[in-house]
């Protein structure tokens, strides 16, 4: 398989990662917004656009409070933003373009149509009235795109390649969601066990989508160790940063066997994997969550760039 090919799919897959995610992180902003005053609204808007690392871009084209339309639209379809929601899909786009040979007919049909139907939801302002609809739009778009790849692909090394971005996206996400929660969106550490504390654990787990089974799981119970360890080790939950690390071993295994040896990433991924399984939740907290995720996001990086390099993708 040429290089290039490979990194088409792996990035076509990270893009639709990041699409879905930011979508994700907006419609849980959206949702916290609507149940506080004015005030607290924007600093909810304010701390989506923080999680997303746009405050310092943000400010430089609006040099104000973080009003509701101005923050999602900044995220989902301003010029101003190079990496705003809009872009990423046409990202993905081109890359499917790029290796449509590669996959299957249903899959290029289902993320030409997103970007399309995206395109023209998007070519005017979003206002608060319709941010559902886009909202659920484009996480329909993504199920499908998702259920397409499952449903019709070889599993072969594109497979393998398009769920490795997957995985290492989706792990990135998680794990910046939970270093953003500890030292971003708490003005204080006095807050922490107070409503607000368990309001911002509460849009955490709702831009995951975790908040049903973390309750149905812990009786209800929001506490910040029993989520963090929900968000971190536990394997059963498809955002997990265990879950996302068991996928990204199958892959990597299914494609050592492809080409008949393992790669440095494969140590790599090993490393990391070591320390989720050996550390318990009261270790992570411990030796400092904060740590703890800056590390993961490191070997996280890493392994990514050490793919590309095993793989030779741009050859």
């Amino acid at each position: 398989m040429l290089g290039r090919s490979a990194n088409g799919v792996f990035w076509m897959f990270r893009y639709l990662e990041r699409a879905e995610n930011t979508a994700r992180l907006v419609e849980a902003g959206f949702r916290m917004a609507l149940t506080r005053d004015a005030v607290d609204a924007d600093d909810e808007w304010r701390s989506v656009i923080i999680t997303l690392g746009l405050e310092s871009a943000y400010k430089a084209k609006f040099g104000r409070a973080c009003a509701g339309p101005d923050v999602f639209n900044f995220i989902l379809r301003d010029r101003d933003n190079p990496g705003n929601l809009l872009a990423m899909c046409e990202a993905a786009r081109t890359n499917a373009r790029m290796v449509r040979a590669g996959i299957t007919r249903e899959l290029w049909e289902s993320v030409n149509e997103m970007w399309m139907g995206l395109r023209d939801m998007l070519a005017r302002p979003v206002r608060e009235s319709n941010l559902g609809e886009v909202l659920d739009t484009i996480r329909r778009h993504s199920t499908q795109v998702r259920g397409a790849m499952m449903g019709t692909m070889l599993r072969n090394e594109i497979f393998n390649f398009a769920r490795l971005g997957k995985f290492i996206e989706r792990a990135d996400n998680t794990a910046r969601l939970l270093d953003v929660k500890y030292y971003v969106l708490l003005p204080s550490v006095s807050y922490v066990g107070s409503s607000l504390d368990n309001m911002q654990w509460d849009m955490i787990l709702r831009s995951v989508s975790g908040e049903r089974a973390y309750r149905w799981l812990n009786a209800g119970r929001m506490e910040s160790r029993t989520i963090a360890e929900f968000l971190i080790l536990d394997g059963r939950f498809p955002r997990s940063l265990a879950f996302c690390y068991s996928k990204i071993q199958s892959n990597l295994a299914a494609l050592a066997r492809e080409y008949g040896s393992e790669m440095d990433s494969h140590a790599i991924l090993r490393d990391t994997q070591s320390q989720l399984h050996a550390l318990t939740i009261d270790e992570i907290f411990e030796q400092g969550l904060h740590e703890f995720i800056a590390e993961f996001i490191a070997h996280n990086q890493k392994l990514a760039q050490q793919v590309q390099r095993d793989y030779r993708f741009y050859e």
